[in-house]
């Protein structure tokens, strides 16, 4: 590929996103501000719909990152609408597949010797083909296969030139992400540029191949001690940075419900288990398989079990996406998890302050109280209870909470970025496989484990705390001083944020309605005066462009005093 085609894909991709950063503001911002926001809301599904369905067909005769950019957001069902989503759900599946002669010279200059001599057979109908690589069966050779312990066995290639495509679709993205950090809302509640190094740095070890070799055994030995859960071996004299080769575990795709069940295996067993293993991952191993899709979860029954034995195998396959859990997350992690599963709110606010995600301007007493109607309300019942209730109680509840919703002073940290995306992909794999699928059964025996050994390490605890109140209270005399004499000069104010958001809300709109009062007035008039008097027509028309200007950007500097 030569830097003229790399030029051109750059250019191609940052106008895609220029053009939806366009519509966007044309049907969000600009036509609400002239009154039409009920015009924009009726056709924001189709629009929605049509983008979604433009960048699919961007991604798929561009291949690269946009596949994986596409697949990431159809996972986000928490902030995308669902048109969108769906339109994108089955991207993976409509990657073309590589030429074979081409990743043979890409697997020829990576090993020893070429391709055919370092196995028994290749298979050149690719058995999977993704945004990176391409997947091929294989046979070893007899003196391999006695080394390792099995023949058969997946090669995974990288498609030619991938390194200088992904570092030109993450250039693109960089711009766009730059873009994005412009506008106040996101601003406030993300870092896209934050969020878009974290997915250059994911995606680029994605194509490394030695590095998921390694993740392979890290999370294997992790797991060592569950019968029930299994990874492919590593043949590692035939793995290098752009070829991998593995044990073929193929079995059972876990999307595949009917096969599941003509199995003789309980799908409510398996969304169990994956639940499980994905609470230990997180919470206890700090270490995560970053892209549960079903095609990289396969369920291997056991027909020859004996007592005590499992009677089937849950494997994980690619590894190239991991996400790590630092312990100062874990914590916060854990306290929200306890919370959520002992319905205990306070805790729950906790744990979202510790990991970082309220806003300073967050209403906490406010989060709270919602959090305790949720769980009044919501607590126990399963996923296809969730999905009967009425839509005008749901809209009653989001009444209620109306202000917190026209806040939302959440933001996303990217350190959270891969965990809330394989959260959300989890959550909807555990749903398939069990439309019964009961979240509270699964969380709350591990939060009363997590309280569990939290009470057995007391001491430490209370001196922990001992330590925090001691802090404070020393701190005490000197705020109180401050108070003080804040309150005798006459400067001690209280912070209401809802309030203040309101106030500063009613100024804008005061501010453009006068405003767009002035520029009716002015282009009327100059409309009226154009026919007998031209000259003093167009200048009143003219002038009517500040008053339109004021309107879209009157009073969003304004302060209440």
């Amino acid at each position: 590929m030569t830097d003229a085609d790399l030029r051109a894909r750059y250019r191609k991709i940052v106008f895609f996103f220029a053009r939806v950063v366009a519509n966007f503001v044309w049907w969000e911002i600009v036509l609400r501000r002239l009154g039409l926001g009920a015009w924009s809301n009726r056709t924001r599904a189709k629009r929605g719909r049509r983008t979604a369905v433009r960048f699919r067909r961007l991604a798929v005769s561009m291949g690269g990152l946009m596949i994986k950019v596409g697949q990431f957001l159809s996972a986000r069902l928490d902030v995308l609408p669902r048109e969108i989503t769906q339109e994108l759900s089955g991207l993976q599946d409509e990657v073309p597949p590589e030429h074979f002669e081409d990743l043979r010279r890409v697997a020829d200059a990576e090993l020893p010797h070429p391709l055919e001599e370092q196995f028994a057979w290749v298979s050149e109908t690719p058995l999977a083909a993704a945004s990176l690589g391409q997947v091929h069966r294989a046979r070893l050779h007899p003196h391999d296969a006695a080394e390792y312990g099995f023949t058969d066995v997946v090669v995974k290639v990288q498609r030619p030139n991938i390194r200088e495509i992904v570092e030109t679709d993450l250039a693109a993205l960089r711009r766009v992400g730059g873009w994005m950090q412009r506008y106040r809302p996101i601003r406030e509640r993300a870092d896209a540029p934050a969020l878009v190094e974290e997915f250059a740095a994911t995606t680029l070890q994605e194509i490394d191949y030695l590095a998921e070799a390694s993740n392979a055994e890290t999370f294997a030995a992790n797991f060592s001690h569950n019968p029930q859960v299994s990874v492919p071996s590593v043949v590692w004299d035939l793995t290098g940075r752009r070829v991998l080769t593995l044990e073929d575990v193929s079995a059972i795709k876990l999307g595949d419900n009917d096969a599941i069940t003509a199995a003789g295996v309980d799908r409510a067993e398996v969304a169990k288990v994956l639940a499980d293993t994905y609470l230990q991952q997180i919470l206890t191993d700090g270490f995560f398989h970053a892209d549960p899709h079903p095609g990289n979860l396969f369920v291997t029954p056991c027909s020859e079990a004996g007592p005590g034995e499992p009677k089937w195998i849950l494997t994980f396959i690619d590894f190239g996406m991991i996400g790590r859990v630092p312990e100062n997350l874990r914590s916060g992690l854990r306290e929200l998890l306890i919370g959520v599963g002992l319905r205990d709110s306070s805790r729950m606010l906790a744990g979202l302050k510790d990991l970082d995600v309220l806003l300073p301007t967050a209403d906490l007493a406010k989060i709270e109280e919602a959090a305790e109607k949720v769980f009044e309300r919501f607590a126990g019942l399963r996923m296809d209870e969730l999905q009967q209730i009425p839509e005008e109680e749901m809209v009653r509840f989001a009444l209620q909470f109306r202000e917190l919703l026209f806040e939302l002073p959440f933001q996303i940290p990217e350190d959270l970025l891969l965990l809330g995306r394989s959260i959300g992909i989890l959550s909807g794999i555990c749903t398939g496989l069990d439309p019964e699928f009961d979240v509270w059964a699964t969380i709350t025996p591990y939060a009363t484990q997590l309280l569990k050994d939290e009470r057995e390490s007391t001491p430490q605890t209370i001196v922990n705390e001992v330590m925090t109140l001691g802090k404070v209270a020393l701190g005490l005399p000197r705020r109180a001083d401050t108070v003080l004499r804040l309150a005798e000069r006459g400067e001690l104010r209280v912070a209401t944020p809802v309030l203040s958001a309101q106030m500063r809300q009613l100024q804008r709109s005061a501010i453009r309605i006068k405003s767009a009062i002035i520029f009716a007035a002015l282009l009327v008039a100059g409309a009226v005066l154009s026919t007998p008097e031209p000259v003093v027509g167009w200048v009143l028309m003219g002038l009517s462009v500040i008053p339109l200007v004021a309107s879209f950007f009157g009073g969003r500097r304004g302060t209440i005093t």
